[in-house]
């Protein structure tokens, strides 16, 4: 029986996504087995400074890349919203497993909805790209930075700390926290981050075995979605670290594509979305990061370095 290493995360919710992808793995090709092995990365170990100070998204992904790079493990799992846009070379990802929602949570123990809370109510999230369009919608309230995983964020709000707070629908009802959700907040209104809800996996790009079992286990539909919103992010450079915010979805054959990017202060900020073939998926998302450029992104993107 051939067994397959995967890295993942500890915290809770990172070993649930590698549980699920190994489920999924055995149960498509007999005589796999497959074991999962547990890292730490620096988001795990420094729970205080802000992310946009780490590094960004990498902070979270650094030590299983080096994982598979120095051949310790075979794949790799991660919530692809904590995944660069571009990865190291010699890696790839290999499988998007079918999305869950890519919606942002709106969760309180005393009101139903954002719209709900008071002047002045205090709302924890630790996402510059949720505050900074939430703060648009709701400028009366008084956004506070929110770390920890999930467990750790849901008994702050439930000692008093904040009077909400925001966390990713999929995360709270992977983990069995989805009654906590007092209300989906439309991505209309908050465009998710680029792969929000999704589950991917990284491989070896010259490991053909690893590929074709990956294959297997790929979602056509959840991987067209997230390449085309990784592709926006990916020409507007979101390694500099500004909120930028990218979600696409399909209807029959057409994808839809929403975007945005603002300054670290939200001062300025620029919104836009675009439709098309599907079988087009990333020219329409070249065409939606050209647009976000032209109106004014690139001076955004030039003013953060």
């Amino acid at each position: 029986m051939r067994t397959l290493r995967i890295a993942t995360r500890e915290s809770n919710l990172a070993l649930w996504q590698a549980r699920h992808v190994k489920q999924l793995l055995e149960s498509v090709h007999d005589g796999l087995g497959c074991e999962i092995v547990g890292m730490t990365t620096l988001g795990d170990r420094d729970k205080v400074s802000p992310l946009s100070q780490m590094g960004g998204k990498g902070v979270f992904i650094k030590e299983l890349e080096t994982g598979l790079l120095d051949g310790s493990v075979d794949i790799a799992v991660h919530s692809m919203k904590d995944v660069p846009g571009e990865l190291p070379a010699g890696l790839q990802i290999g499988a998007i497993c079918e999305r869950a929602s890519a919606e942002d949570a709106f969760v309180c123990n005393d009101y139903g909805s954002l719209q709900d809370l008071p002047d002045g109510a205090v709302v924890g999230s630790s996402s510059l790209r949720r505050v900074l369009q939430l703060k648009q919608a709701y400028p009366s309230l008084v956004f506070k930075d929110l770390r920890g995983n999930v467990e750790t964020r849901l008994k702050k709000l439930d000692d008093r700390e904040y009077d909400a707070i925001i966390l990713a629908v999929a995360g709270l009802q992977r983990l069995g926290f989805g009654n906590r959700i007092a209300q989906n907040i439309d991505a209309s209104l908050c465009i998710p981050a680029a792969g929000q809800g999704a589950v991917g996996v990284e491989y070896r790009s010259d490991d053909s075995g690893v590929a074709e079992l990956l294959a297997a286990v790929d979602h056509s539909a959840s991987a067209t979605c997230v390449a085309a919103e990784r592709r926006v992010t990916q020409i507007l450079e979101a390694t500099c670290n500004l909120p930028i915010a990218a979600h696409a979805t399909l209807d029959e054959q057409m994808i839809r594509i929403r975007a945005f990017v603002a300054s670290l202060d939200g001062a300025e900020s620029v919104r836009r979305e675009r439709s098309g073939p599907a079988v087009e998926s990333l020219a329409v998302a070249e065409a939606l990061a050209h647009e976000l450029l032209d109106a004014g992104a690139r001076r955004l993107i030039a003013s953060a370095r």
